[in-house]
């Protein structure tokens, strides 16, 4: 299949809608700093709030991917964008701390349940050897929205950070009328009715269990610098919107670098390398966060950052829909994505800790030496082939118990 040919309708359909609702997606790295600001909480306090925000994405992001398989995608997207609609809105009306933190753990109870349903759709509609390209575009698609959401959110945070959230949650509302509209009908699967009589079960899958360790380090990275750089921000002086403009560059360096994806050399290089070469990038990127003291240092610090992270998505998303046996990608998806739960708990914590005992320069470089040290990691424990020949063409089974994690894949290299 040619490389330019397009993506399916269906893709193209959801990539816009979530554009659409990332144009709007930019109230998260401000909760903290709204809570702060606001409410008049401690900047431990407000970390704790952004916490309970991450412990309650994780049981979101295993429902969405449980109801992705049984009641179908796009029922599960339209609900998960409407409850985050609901909370931002409670978010933006609270007249008190008890109230804010209500409708923080509440937003992060609806926050993830239609990535899996997304992320599946993608995974899904395209060739296997298509699926790092299509990732790639999808994570442009969310940098496109991005764009104008970091200008935005330059602008409405300067005026009032409560209309973050009312704005959120306008574009919310909007990409779920669009999903209900333009994607097909769901078909779900009947309970129970696990595609070749596997027993799918993700988390005794030690490939996965691997990709979930690496993935999840690099999602406390990222969501350290999306939880904190507002903050950090301030600490040195510069006003806490100017992270929009950060986040800004970064979507920007995401599209325009999209055909970097596609070089030759790039689709040439194994799972473990290319994750290797994208947490260099992170670390160089994270150490000019450390060096910059000018708003132009920061705006180059965050492009060469957002290189390593269009390595990543792509390579790891497209990975994980490979491991995963017919039917039950969303479930695959739900149980990797909960680093990202994982992630945005430990981020604010240890991200206002650092910040409050070390400052700003201790907390990036020592987030970019955690980089390095990802970086060795993968060139020893990612696998380099996603799927086996099981899995390629399953074969027929003695025994209808038999797990999904007794085929392992070809290459993978992990430790017994």
């Amino acid at each position: 299949m040619p490389r330019s040919e397009p993506l399916p309708r269906t893709v193209r359909l959801l990539l816009l809608a979530r554009v659409v609702n990332r144009l709007g997606a930019f109230s998260l790295p401000f909760l903290t700093a709204l809570i702060s600001t606001d409410h008049g909480a401690s900047l431990t306090t407000a970390g704790l709030v952004s916490a309970a925000f991450g412990l309650a994405t994780i049981p979101s992001r295993l429902a969405g991917g449980h109801l992705a398989d049984r009641i179908g995608r796009r029922t599960t997207i339209v609900l998960g964008l409407c409850g985050c609609a609901g909370a931002q809105l409670a978010i933006a009306a609270s007249a008190s701390l008890t109230w804010a933190v209500t409708g923080a753990v509440l937003l992060g109870l609806a926050f993830e349940l239609y990535e899996p349903p997304s992320q599946a759709i993608i995974g899904e509609s395209v060739p296997e050897r298509q699926r790092v390209r299509a990732f790639s575009l999808f994570s442009a698609a969310l940098a496109a929205g991005g764009m104008g959401a970091g200008l935005l959110a330059a602008l409405l945070g300067r005026w009032d950070l409560r209309w973050l959230f009312v704005t959120d949650a306008a574009t919310c509302l909007l990409c779920a009328l669009l999903i209900r509209l333009a994607l097909p009908h769901d078909r779900p699967a009947p309970p129970g009715a696990d595609q070749d009589g596997t027993v799918v079960r993700p988390l005794r899958d030690r490939a996965l269990l691997n990709v979930l360790a690496t993935g999840t380090a690099y999602a406390l990275i990222n969501q350290q610098t999306v939880m904190t750089l507002p903050l950090a921000l301030a600490r040195q002086g510069l006003p806490a919107a100017d992270a929009g403009l950060l986040f800004t560059a970064a979507a920007a360096t995401t599209v325009l670098a999209q055909p970097l994806v596609q070089l030759r050399r790039a689709t040439r290089l194994t799972t473990p390398v290319a994750l290797a070469l994208a947490h260099l990038l992170l670390a160089a990127g994270l150490s000019g966060y450390a060096l910059a003291r000018t708003l132009p240092e920061l705006l180059a610090a965050a492009a060469v950052s957002s290189l390593g992270d269009l390595l990543v998505i792509g390579r790891v998303y497209a990975l994980v829909t490979d491991l995963a046996p017919p039917g039950a990608s969303g479930r695959y998806l739900a149980v990797f994505g909960t680093s990202w739960g994982v992630a945005a708990t430990l981020a604010p914590v240890l991200g206002t800790q650092l910040l409050a005992r070390a400052g700003t320069t201790a907390l990036w470089s020592a987030m970019a030496a955690f980089c390095l040290l990802l970086a060795a990691l993968h060139l020893r424990v990612t696998p380099e082939t996603a799927r086996s020949p099981q899995r390629r063409a399953p074969k027929e089974r003695s025994s209808s118990k038999r797990t999904v994690s007794d085929a392992k894949p070809a290459h993978y290299r992990g430790s017994a």
